[in-house]
């Protein structure tokens, strides 16, 4: 009885491994440039998901609420603007929970987003609508993004007022 009373309390312990190894909250590197590849700076930029907005100008260093859900983010100056989606992909936390078979803890880090990680640094390119994915994120290098599909831009693409 004993061992099967710890065995469950070390069960509850390894769930939200995602939680105890890295927080709900993420910095991510907002730049843009031109199409010429010239840096922009003083873009107001507003960057969005399901948990909050989180307001920034370029070159920025912006903190925002880790989610499952995608992160957009919208730059204007003028008449110039940039759109783009940050793809949220699972952290290996969030694997180690499923394999441990914490689901508890599963679902403690996805209620928290502490399971979830975006591009941490994007350049966003004036006129283009890209779309970044954390599995292309590279250590000291700003994630490249994929131009989107019309189609696509046209349905993610935030309204204008």
């Amino acid at each position: 009885m004993i061992r099967l009373i710890l065995v469950c309390g070390l069960a509850l312990a390894i769930g939200g491994c995602a939680s105890i190894a890295s927080d709900s909250t993420q910095s991510v590197r907002v730049e843009a440039v031109d199409s010429d590849g010239r840096d922009i700076a003083g873009m107001q930029c507003e960057l969005e998901n399901d948990k909050s907005k989180y307001p920034g100008k370029t070159p920025a260093t912006v903190l925002v609420r880790k989610s499952a859900e995608n992160l957009s983010i919208s730059c204007a100056d003028g008449e110039a603007a940039a759109h783009t989606q940050l793809v949220s992909r699972a952290s290996g936390g969030m694997f180690g929970n499923i394999l441990f078979g914490g689901v508890v803890g599963v679902i403690i880090d996805h209620n928290k987003g502490a399971g979830y990680n975006y591009p941490s640094w994007v350049r966003l390119v004036v006129g283009k609508y890209l779309i970044f994915d954390r599995s292309d994120f590279k250590e000291d290098a700003p994630t490249l993004g994929a131009e989107a599909s019309v189609s696509t831009a046209v349905a993610e693409a935030p309204a204008t007022n």
